[in-house]
């Protein structure tokens, strides 16, 4: 029973290897065979973290892996089983104050999870079963079964596409939720099932499918689809990514479509793709967990001085054991190294607010709330879409401040990804695109001027490849049975390129009309129908770099016409053919046009009966299917003519340039990757600005290494060089680097895939010759890299809370007594500081908004989480020290007159400490109010009322005798400490001379910020970025810090 309870939840976690069985429509394939129905996970997604169940205990771990809160946790236990100076409740409430905040958040963010799958997984769903449509929940689907979806509707699970509402078993696709392309895709059917449309004639369907175990590539899915009769024996049929219709994405131009499930809920691709629900933890919070321990070392050397002065202090008999104060005989006998231990815990217990666990609510609130401010912000709100920006988690935001590097991809990012034919060459000759004439306009350039007009034959050739090496479809916009030329066409495909080059065919003279009944119909120059069919498709892939088709003409003739960059193609074709198109090609790319070479080859019968033969078995493998068809591809695409090249125009995005601009000056290194021909990657970096045309740039490319024999050495020559020149030319230091690029030469690396396939791969020893180290150090000096053919406020505010506590002991005879109240030390972190700091944190802007997104260069002041270093967390470390001797010594010296009171009546050491902790108060939080400089109705409300509150509190506390407590020490000390006049002017005398230091750096930069306001006057006419386009980079409002800018 457990082992069937435990199939049924976790079906998942099966060996991921072999193949799986799916019976279509869960029907078994004879009715004499008994069928038993395969387990599999059910459809369910889940992407929360917790259960009502686990929540508990699951958040309780996470929490306490913090060492803030583990801390606390064992200082509590400590309070909870040995007698120390503090009651357990001064560090338990603020500890379950902290957890529960933390917990409420946290729930919050995982219960918004929850509702987003419950959206998904109670979706409507059809399923076909006993022939007829039946409703469900999305997540009662099972593999195997029959799953009708109409148009533009997601796709619940990954299924295999049966059938279709066309004649030919197609459907469009486009899966911009799983990998951002935006383009139609298109799926299809085997051509055994594309007939049953209908619930009626899909449900006759026995079939069983073998596939492989669940994986996350998404472009990857082996299987084979057997399909059973009454009569014939089973018809197999390879099932490729063609045919996988993935979970997430959505079905466009086209009205409905039948498919089974063949992996569902958590092992859809979709899901495994899924990047887990591990906590994230973000630079910040490890700076602080790093600054923890060197308090947590302070706290530590602090209770070891007091537990060994206190027993040098007892080692003189009347101090030991004074005559007012005699130990009992349980006392006398403990052991002293047992003793010496407690005393240590117990020091350990008075000074442990040096640890500011509430510090990590503030925190947390901030990133808790900060999420809602970009959810609020309006220059995120898309008005075609009517959304705004979401927050999945609210764990990185302060990372959006630390951004270092920026990777991009070129297509469609930096470019529009919408192609334009601009020119293509056959045989070395240029047609530029005219639509004034049928024949277009030919020309040469370059050393090709001896040569006239290609061949007509040689042209005809060219463009009838362009219109059949494709994978467009055609979307017909009229009524009419059928595509002939006067339709409106509206093409279809995954690939820009590809549309782009049917466009251009189209504007010569040839135009390509669809697929009708498995033939590739086109029309002519002299607007005659030619038919062709298509017998194989060699796809694209990123490996090979081209792609291919096999058609058979309507004499009989097979053709195979292939298109590919012309490192694919060049080699493969007849070496006296190159130097014709290879002119061309170079000066398209220079122009940062995109190229593609065209050739072709006839194929003998016999030769195609050999090649049909090894395609087919191929493609039924299910066992490395892929390697096997890349070898057949590579046999069958070898011996080719070249014809010509192509070159189509992709334009940059609106004010790309003038965004990767700011991102430089930003001191962010900007890293294009691209599978474009170097020289086309290249010319579109200069016009985004990627490069500079001061930039020098730095190649490690295969023409850079192939003047070598032994292209290692030469590699290894050229890194030591670049390497040299880099480390001359810039200073060690990160921040000094990225000032630097904007006072000398910047440079710019330029890298391939297979030179960069060498150095990851070097065949040389470490020892010898360290490749991986010196590549990352040239690209950590450069300012842009292109790869082309790629495959402490709060916690300084807790050290002058518990500095003097630490030097009361001096004058207490290390007798470990409080300085504080208990409810004082409770409420500090978690009432009378909090709030300040957290509206601080949401909504102070030190810089205007307008002059940070008008200069992006102060984005440099605050990367490499500069707020957090050892500089600005020794500078408040001190600046606490110092702060915490005024206040106690300040008083101390108050105290040394006799009386403080007109009547002659003394006060105690609890109002010695009261006075200490109001000044504390006071200082702490007009410290925050002096470096304030974007003041709102919250600031005012949560600083003045904080202030306001602990003054109220103070009075409440000790103006009441509380019958819950065993002494009332505190009781009218507040009140009868301000009747004092003295106490009065001691206060605000202390808070002056604390605030002091602050007050005159204020000064200090208020006259330097005038100054550079002056110049900065000076500049602006002359200076470029003022008139660079916003780009608003989002946290800066609220983790820049006007100290490190001028």
């Amino acid at each position: 029973m457990f082992r069937r309870t435990f199939s049924r939840f976790c079906a998942g976690e099966e060996k991921r290897v072999g193949t799986r069985t799916v019976f279509v429509g869960n029907h078994p394939i004879s009715e004499t065979e008994a069928y038993i129905a395969q387990r599999f996970c059910d459809n369910r997604i889940v992407s929360s973290k917790y259960t009502l169940w686990n929540f508990l205990p699951k958040n309780l771990f996470e929490q306490f892996r913090r060492i803030a809160n583990f801390y606390f946790l064992i200082i509590f236990l400590v309070q909870v089983t040995v007698d120390t100076p503090t009651s357990p409740v001064t560090s338990g409430l603020p500890l379950f104050f902290v957890i529960t905040v933390t917990a409420i958040k946290q729930g919050y963010e995982d219960w918004l999870r929850h509702r987003a799958d419950n959206e998904v997984n109670k979706s409507t769903v059809y399923i076909i079963e006993n022939a007829k449509r039946v409703r469900k929940e999305s997540e009662k689907i099972k593999v195997g079964d029959v799953v009708e979806v109409q148009a533009d509707e997601t796709f619940p699970c990954d299924l295999i596409l049966l059938s279709s509402c066309t004649t030919d078993g197609t459907c469009y696709v486009t899966t911009a939720s799983l990998d951002g392309e935006s383009n139609c895709k298109t799926h299809y059917a085997v051509r055994d099932t594309i007939t049953l449309c209908t619930a009626e004639s899909i449900d006759t369907l026995r079939a069983a499918i073998e596939c492989e175990q669940p994986q996350p590539d998404l472009y990857k899915f082996v299987g084979r689809i057997n399909i059973y009769s009454n009569s014939l024996e089973a018809v197999a049929r390879s099932l490729g990514p063609e045919n996988l219709l993935l979970k997430g994405a959505t079905l466009k131009n086209t009205k409905k479509i039948y498919g089974v499930a063949v992996y569902t809920g958590m092992e859809t691709k979709m899901a495994l793709n899924y990047q887990g629900k591990s906590q994230k933890r973000s630079a910040v919070e490890k700076s602080i967990n790093a600054f923890l321990i060197v308090y947590l070392f302070i706290l530590l050397t602090k209770a070891a001085v007091c537990t060994t002065l206190k027993y040098v202090w007892q080692s003189t008999p009347h101090n030991d054991e004074p005559w007012y104060n005699q130990k009992t005989q349980k006392e006398r006998e403990t052991l002293k190294v047992l003793k010496m231990f407690t005393d240590f815990l117990s020091f350990m217990v008075l000074f442990n607010f040096i640890i500011p666990v509430s510090m990590y609510v503030t925190v947390e609130m901030q990133k808790f709330l900060g999420s809602f401010f970009i959810s609020w912000d309006k220059d995120f709100y898309d008005e075609e879409i009517h959304e705004g920006a979401l927050v999945n988690t609210s764990d990185l935001n302060e990372e959006l401040g630390q951004v270092d590097y920026v990777f991009t991809d070129k297509t469609g990012t930096l470019t529009e990804n919408t192609m334009e034919f601009i020119e293509c060459c056959i045989d070395g000759h240029k047609y530029k695109s005219v639509t004034q004439e049928v024949d277009g306009l030919s020309q040469t350039d370059g050393p090709l001027t001896y040569f006239d007009k290609a061949d007509k034959n040689r042209e005809e050739l060219f463009l009838r490849a362009l219109c059949l090496c494709h994978t467009v479809e055609i979307k017909t916009n009229d009524a009419v049975d059928g595509v002939t030329e006067s339709a409106e066409l509206t093409y279809i495909s995954s690939s820009p390129d590809e549309i782009a080059l049917v466009k251009g065919a189209k504007r010569y003279g040839f135009t390509f009309l669809g697929n009708r009944n498995g033939l590739m119909r086109v029309e002519n120059q002299r607007k005659e129908i030619e038919e062709y069919e298509l017998l194989h498709t060699l796809n694209f892939d990123s490996v090979r770099r081209r792609m291919s088709v096999i058609v058979k003409t309507q004499r009989g003739d097979i053709l195979l016409f292939c298109k590919g960059a012309d490192s694919a193609i060049f080699p493969r074709v007849q070496n006296h053919e190159i130097e014709l198109t290879k002119a061309h090609v170079e000066r398209n790319a220079m122009d940062g046009y995109r190229t593609l070479c065209v050739a072709f080859k006839e194929i003998a019968p016999d030769d195609y009966e050999r090649i049909n033969r090894q395609l087919l078995e191929a493609k039924m493998a299910l066992q490395d299917r892929e390697e096997k068809m890349e070898k057949v591809f590579d046999d069958i695409e070898t011996n080719m003519n070249l014809i010509g090249a192509t070159a189509v125009e992709d334009k940059l995005q609106d004010q790309a340039a003038e965004t990767i601009e700011a991102l430089h000056a930003a001191g962010l290194k900007v890293w294009v990757l691209t599978g474009d021909k170097m020289e086309t990657a290249k010319s579109t970096c200069y016009a985004c600005r990627l490069f500079q045309t001061s930039t020098e740039l730095l190649e490690l490319t295969t023409k850079t290494i192939e003047e070598s024999e032994r292209k290692e050495d030469r590699l290894h020559e050229l890194l030591i060089e670049y390497r040299k020149k880099l480390l001359h030319e810039f200073p060690k230091s990160t921040r000094s680097l990225k000032k630097a690029w904007t006072e000398h030469q910047e440079y710019g690396l330029i890298i391939d895939g297979s030179t960069l396939s060498l150095i990851l791969n070097s065949s040389q020893d470490s020892g010898s010759n360290n490749y991986k180290s010196i590549f990352l150090q040239i690209c950590m000096k450069c300012t842009a890299v292109l790869c082309c053919r790629m495959a402490p406020l709060q916690k300084a505010q807790n050290l002058c809370f518990i500095l003097p506590q630490f030097l009361y002991q001096f004058f207490c005879g290390f007798s470990q007594q409080p300085l504080y109240d208990a409810a004082y030390l409770t409420m500090y972190n978690i009432c009378f500081t909090s709030l300040p700091i957290l509206a601080y944190s949401l909504l102070e802007q030190h810089i205007n908004i307008d002059t940070l997104t008008s200069d992006p260069r102060l984005y440099m002041k605050i990367t490499g989480n500069a707020m957090l270093q050892l500089g600005p967390f020794l500078y408040w470390t001190f600046l606490a020290a110092f702060e915490g001797m005024v206040f106690f010594f300040g008083t101390y010296f108050l105290f040394q007159t006799a009386s403080l009171e007109e009547n002659g009546k003394v006060y105690g050491n609890w109002t010695f400490g009261t006075i200490v902790f109001t000044v504390l108060v006071f200082t702490v939080t007009l410290k925050l109010a002096l470096d304030t400089r974007f003041w709102t109705w919250i600031n005012h409300f949560v600083i003045w009322g904080s202030l306001a509150f602990y003054v109220f509190f103070s009075f409440f506390w000790g103006g009441i005798i509380w019958p819950f407590l065993k002494q009332q020490r505190m009781y009218f000390v507040f009140a009868q400490m301000l009747s004092s006049v003295s106490t009065w002017l001691a206060i605000i005398l202390l808070i002056f001379i604390s605030l002091f230091p602050e007050i005159l750096l204020i000064v200090l930069k208020n006259v330097k910020r005038r100054t550079a306001r002056r110049n900065l006057s000076c500049r602006r006419a002359s200076d470029s970025l003022s008139a660079r386009p916003s780009v608003r980079p989002l946290l800066l409002r609220t983790f820049s810090d006007e100290s490190n800018i001028l």
